[in-house]
């Protein structure tokens, strides 16, 4: 999953999942320009295994980290026409360790694109009702303002169906990670984790509300 190579960056022309725009605005009399990004909201979903007593995670690749690692080691000189050494800069440094996640961009009910990525990502097959909301927060408040939904679901081992991995039509490479209880105190009680936000709030909030029931 890490292997990376033939690193190099173009212009954003067209995109499914990103449109670039300008926004014009008035506050308070004065005259303002903000740059943003529209973009899918999304479901992000905590697993926790009651027969296991383990949280389930994913790790995947994601280029926007990756970029942004290597523009630290590379003294922020990255750009268009822009290319990268992976053999200074390990594709490693992309990895990250995240709930179970997926855009909004079916006509179904966000409870039922839960149920689906869960199946899909981590191959467990639950009730639709077993989705139980935790929060829903604008994930980005600087460039695309989306919400994320989080929802928590206790499954176990029976209902594993499939391996997961994502769905490889769509280019998803993605490994499951299985972490106790203590491991996971441990991990998110570093300084520096490779982890968005979602996953640092979701398991903090079954941490609290969960695991001692």
């Amino acid at each position: 999953m890490e292997d990376i190579s033939a690193v190099s960056f173009v212009p954003l022309t067209t995109s499914k999942y990103l449109t670039p725009l300008r926004m014009n605005y008035t506050q308070d009399g004065k005259p303002k320009v903000w740059d943003l990004m529209k973009s899918h909201s999304s479901v992000a979903v905590v697993i926790f295994n009651v027969t296991t007593k383990k949280f389930i995670f994913v790790q995947q690749f994601r280029p926007a980290v990756f970029m942004s690692r290597a523009g630290d080691l590379m003294g922020n000189t990255i750009g268009v026409g822009s290319t990268i050494d992976t053999e200074v800069v390990k594709g490693e440094v992309g990895l990250t360790l995240e709930l179970c996640a997926g855009i909004i961009d079916k006509d179904i009910s966000v409870e039922e694109i839960a149920r689906e990525e869960v199946r899909e990502e981590c191959g467990y097959l639950v009730p639709v009702e077993n989705m139980k909301k935790i929060v829903t927060f604008p994930a980005g408040v600087g460039a695309s303002g989306g919400n994320q939904t989080i929802f928590y679901v206790e499954v176990t081992s029976e209902q594993k169906v499939e391996e997961g991995g994502g769905v490889e039509e769509e280019g998803e490479m993605i490994s499951t990670i299985e972490m106790g209880v203590e491991e996971v105190k441990k991990y998110i009680s570093q300084e520096t984790v490779n982890s968005p936000v979602g996953l640092l709030f979701g398991v903090q909030w079954y941490l609290a509300n969960r695991v001692s029931l």
